[in-house]
């Protein structure tokens, strides 16, 4: 009965060895894998924080011209409302008063709805 074990051990053995070099290789496989995930995904991360840092830099040279136009803007009509007030204190001084009271009307109506 030894006889007809030893074919069986030994086909055991082999079985073992088998599994054996298959848990290593899926180990190595694994490995392999997640290294070129990793590579894949830092590669992507810097592209990305490549891609954001050129839109910033777009986004921010947009934003100086918007404040520059908005400034110059801002300059005429301050020029042209003192140019207006000079040609015309006395109706400047009216208007101002008007709109000031039609202000002064809606804060206390709206207050008053409260």
């Amino acid at each position: 009965m030894s006889d007809a074990l030893n074919p069986a051990l030994s086909d055991a053995k082999d079985a073992k060895s088998a599994a054996r070099d298959a848990v290593a290789e899926t180990k190595r496989s694994f490995k392999d894998t997640a290294s070129v995930a990793k590579a894949g995904l830092t590669d992507a991360a810097h592209k990305a924080e490549k891609a954001l840092k050129e839109s910033a830099e777009v986004l921010r040279a947009q934003s100086r011209t918007y404040v520059d136009n908005a400034g110059q803007y801002f300059d005429e009509g301050q020029r042209y409302v003192v140019e207006r007030v000079k040609e015309r204190p006395v109706t400047a001084t009216l208007a101002g008063v008007g709109v000031g009271l039609l202000l002064g009307l809606l804060l206390a109506n709206r207050s008053n709805h409260r």
